[in-house]
This record gives C-alpha cells, structure tokens and sequence, in this order.
C-alpha cells in the first residue's frame, strides 16, 4: 500500500507543469518514431522455412504447425513455459496470457495467436480452465519444437513470441524475442509505466524514496492476488 509518507514528486504550478510536460512529450514522440524505424526492419527480415514435421497435441487431436495458423496467413505463437512435470503455468506467461484479449481483433489482419508448452495437454486445458482463458494451447510434448526454438535448453524453460508466415502450405520462422522483449505483451506493465511510481521496481531508475521491490515478488497469478486486503 502507499503511504501518504512516502516520498512524491514536487509540486509546481500548471505552467510549470505544462513546460515539463512539452519537453517528455518530446521525448516520447522521438520514441514513437524510433519504434516505427524498428518495426519497419522488422517487416524486412529475412525469414526461415520451418520444414520440420512436427505433430502438437491439441483438445481435438494432433496437429501440425501449419494447422495451428487455422487457416490464416500468419502466426503469432506464445512460447509458454509449462515443463511436462509441473502442476501450473509459469507465473509470468501466465501474466501475459492474461493480456492477450480478444483474438478478434488479430483474426481481422488474417493473424493467429496459439500458445505451445511441453506439458501434457490435459494439464493445459486443466490449467487454462483455471485461469478461464479461452486461448488455443498445444501441447509439444513428445517433439523436438521447443529445443530447436531455444525456448527448452539444457531441460529448463524459456520464455519467447515466435512469428511465422505461410506461403500456401509452406511455413516461414519470421522473428523471435526473449527476455524483457515479451514484455511487448504485458499491457500492466506499460500502463505502470505511465503513473509516478512506475512499476516499483528495484531495476528502475527513480528518485529517492520512490516504492520499489524485487521484480519477481509482486507478480503472482491473476487467481493468488491480494493486495491491500482485496483481491
């Protein structure tokens, strides 16, 4: 909980504010830009054919990769992280799966979204029940998907966003990220980045005082939250 205590930031009059306001607006606006500069590379990169045969486990049967862009031409994929042996999705994929919304919205541009695990697929379905998604999720398990990805190494699970692009019944690997890169997914997180505080972590560059913590202990479970006496 925030305190009337804790350290905030001064207080100045509206004109003031209003030039401290134009000079990030600047700077937010040069950012715009940058992202645009990058996301036009993005569609640049070259690409790779995927010509592996895997087979994912889905709640109707096997399918192939080809299958899951559901007849579309292109494919955003969700590396999940959900290891054969474990009883839960990780708690930060979780957070991401949380943030995808409706799929409408991506079927409009002839985009899927699917997300791959190794578990088996009944602890898939069990768990997305659970956490009342209504997403498609495959199951790997059984393949060398995951492996030949980068997303399962050495037995541990990574976190990662695949895109792919189909050319009839031919598959394209188009771009992958990892790391602070799936945060392009976690809508929190930028709204937090928004507001004086941030998002309170000790990582981030704030003035003195400011409420931070470990990054990895407030994030939970959208079904293990309270905060502040509520959930």
């Amino acid at each position: 909980m925030i305190t009337k205590t804790q350290a905030l930031p001064p207080v100045v009059s509206r004109e003031e504010w209003d030039v401290a306001r134009k000079r990030l607006l600047d700077q937010e606006k040069a950012l715009t830009r940058l992202k645009d500069a990058v996301s036009a590379q993005r569609r640049r990169l070259p690409m790779v054919e995927v010509d592996a045969g895997y087979t994912f486990e889905g709640k109707d049967g096997p399918l192939t990769l080809l299958d899951l862009f559901d007849g579309r031409p292109q494919l955003i994929l969700q590396h999940f992280m959900f290891g054969p042996d474990w009883n839960e999705g990780c708690v930060g994929c979780s957070m991401m799966a949380d943030h995808i919304g409706p799929l409408v919205h991506l079927h409009a541009r002839g985009t899927s979204f699917a997300m791959v695990s190794r578990a088996p697929i009944g602890k898939l379905l069990a768990y997305r029940e659970r956490m009342g998604w209504d997403l498609p999720w495959y199951s790997s398990a059984g393949t060398t998907f995951n492996d030949d990805f980068h997303v399962t190494v050495d037995g541990e699970e990574q976190s990662g966003i695949s895109t792919f692009l189909r050319d009839g019944d031919r598959v394209y690997h188009t771009w992958q990220t990892g790391g602070r890169g799936v945060e392009v997914i976690v809508n929190a997180l930028h709204y937090l980045d928004l507001t004086p505080y941030g998002r309170q972590e000790a990582w981030e560059d704030s003035p003195g005082g400011w409420p931070q913590s470990d990054p990895d202990g407030w994030w939970q479970r959208h079904d293990r939250y309270e905060v502040d006496g509520r959930e």
